[in-house]
């Protein structure tokens, strides 16, 4: 049934310490009782994470009470915004709060991405009794690991943006005009002046209390982490969970260890459904691809059948169906599983003459069962990395803008070196995590590795599929070759026939990550004393370099 929508209303709480949080409210156009839905954010309520969401209207308009509120120092609500930290509480208010609303049938249940997908998680911490179930998509379950930083690499692009954008916000607030202004046009030309050093001048000028600070001072999984992430509280949640990510998302990893904690121990439904979309939009076209109209998002619909099973009791199909919905990429189609598929590993030998830093004809990946992975003679492969000129960033999840781009290009510069496989004879499918297995050396304390696996395409087109990295911290009492293994993002696609892989292998990714000074040293480390690495990549009869693919076998 499609209800009429009231005009919206904005409505006041007041958190256990006494601070008001401010809250847009849409009522359907009834007598009745509803469930209510939830959102926290904070951006300003009247955006109501319409960037990805149908507008709250449509949701009303469905037959719930939906309620759009600004969290503890935000939009126009009271108190001082500290990152993350006043989640719990205030969730947990806020959700007693909307179950009391007039009209309420006393059935809660939240939705949102992003941070917030975030406040769902410690909002359901304390086991709010009238929360019945969540949506939590593109989530950072480990804030280290899955926001902050990559294999150890602070994600500087996306991490200094977001900075900049809730330092706006708090200008915006407090009615700082020329800040605003300031941060404003930040915001869309970063101001990275040192590549080595991400310390940001114009957020110590104007966001002092920033998180940022704090986020590059903790460059370690420390306490600081445990006590601010979500999976350090969530052991005793037990909800229904719907879990959406996007294969190009910055946080499908954590999207990923939320939904793989919660199906090994919960007894309730855990849904998870992942697109091939970066952040944000969620629509067909990401990068340079267009995946075809059914990579438009199904998010909404599918979020009102997930509510009206958990909190209307509408049998409506929804239990009978696979729970796994993962959006296979160059067969631009979903595929539908009881369970995370089991893979099979394909693995490919890393050969080369030495020159593949030169060439992409002179490295190659090998089948291991197929031929013999001996390389010739004169490897290895050797490559300089300059921080005067770092390879740069091209799409991905760690960059802005993220998704799959051509980059032959970048594949040609003599500081990255790439592996190709032989054209393929059959449809190759993978689903899952890509692991890169390799035996380097460099002539300084630490040095960082990039990993981009792509689909070379007949034409000679290269486009990137996924990619990890990795900050390195040698050991000074050896020259010898160590094996340091990177694990890529995980993904879902079909290589079809007369395509290749190719593996590129850099000591940067910049802006998306810091670059490495080569010291050993952190956030002190500038751009004037950082070191020329050169690295080298071994893979010989004893100490053979891999790449490990999950392939699917329909």
């Amino acid at each position: 049934m499609q209800y009429s929508v009231r005009p919206k209303q904005t409505l006041a709480m007041q958190t256990r310490d006494g601070i008001r949080l401010d809250a847009d409210v849409y009522y359907p156009d009834s007598k009745a009782s509803f469930p209510v839905l939830l959102m926290r954010q904070p951006y300003g309520r009247a955006i109501a994470s319409t960037v990805v969401y149908a507008h709250p209207s449509w949701y009303a308009a469905h037959g719930y009470i939906v309620v759009i509120q600004d969290v503890r120092g935000r939009g126009s609500s009271t108190g001082e915004f500290d990152l993350f930290a006043h989640e719990i509480q205030d969730g947990e208010d806020s959700v007693n709060w909307v179950a009391s609303l007039p009209q309420s049938n006393g059935q809660v249940g939240m939705y949102g991405f992003s941070y917030q997908g975030m406040t769902q998680l410690y909002a359901a911490i304390n086991q709010p009794a009238a929360l019945k179930t969540i949506c939590p998509s593109m989530v950072g379950y480990d804030l280290y690991q899955d926001w902050a930083y990559a294999g150890g690499g602070f994600c500087y692009q996306l991490n200094l943006g977001w900075a900049i954008q809730l330092a706006s916000e708090t200008a915006r607030r407090q009615g700082e005009k020329e800040a605003y202004r300031t941060l404003y046009a930040a915001a869309r030309n970063l101001p990275i002046v040192d590549p080595v050093c991400p310390q940001s001048g114009i957020l110590h000028q104007l966001a002092p209390d920033s998180h940022y600070h704090d986020w590059l001072i903790h460059a370690e999984p420390d306490d600081y982490w445990q006590k601010l992430s979500p999976h350090a509280h969530c052991q005793a949640i037990d909800l229904p969970m719907l879990h959406i990510g996007g294969w190009f998302d910055t946080h499908l990893s954590g999207t990923l260890r939320l939904y793989q904690e919660m199906a090994a121990r919960s007894a309730l439904p855990q849904y998870l459904v992942i697109g091939p979309w970066a952040h944000l939009p969620w629509g067909r076209k990401v990068g340079a691809i267009d995946y075809g109209p059914e990579a438009n998002s199904p998010i909404d619909r599918l979020q009102i059948r997930w509510f009206d099973y958990f909190l209307k009791g509408i049998d409506n199909g929804l239990l009978d169906e696979s729970p796994i919905r993962l959006f296979e990429m160059g067969s631009n189609c979903w595929r539908q599983f009881d369970r995370w598929p089991v893979t099979s590993e394909q693995v490919y030998h890393l050969a080369t003459t030495g020159l593949a830093a030169l060439d992409e004809r002179e490295g190659r990946l090998i089948e291991a069962h197929t031929e013999k992975a001996a390389a010739d003679p004169s490897g290895p492969d050797t490559f300089v990395h300059d921080p005067w000129r770092p390879v740069p960033s091209l799409g991905g999840h760690a960059a802005f803008p993220a998704g799959s781009f051509e980059r032959s290009h970048l594949d040609s510069r003599s500081d990255v070196v790439t592996y190709t496989t032989k054209p393929l004879t059959a449809n190759l499918h993978l689903i899952g995590e890509v692991t890169i297995e390799l035996y380097c050396t460099a002539d300084v304390p630490s040095f960082d590795l990039c990993a981009v696996l792509s689909e070379v395409k007949p034409t000679g087109t290269v486009y990137n599929l996924t990619q990890g990295y990795l900050r390195i911290a040698t050991s000074p009492e050896t020259n010898a070759a160590s094996l340091y293994r990177l694990t890529l993002q995980p993904t879902c696609i079909c290589i079809p026939q007369g395509s290749s892989l190719r593996l590129s292998i850099s000591g940067a990714c910049f802006p998306a990550y810091v670059v490495n000074s080569g010291m050993g040293t952190a956030a002190e480390s500038q751009l004037i004393d950082a070191k020329v690495i050169t690295i080298s990549i071994y893979s010989e009869t004893d100490r053979v370099s891999l790449l490990r693919c999950p392939v699917y076998s329909k």
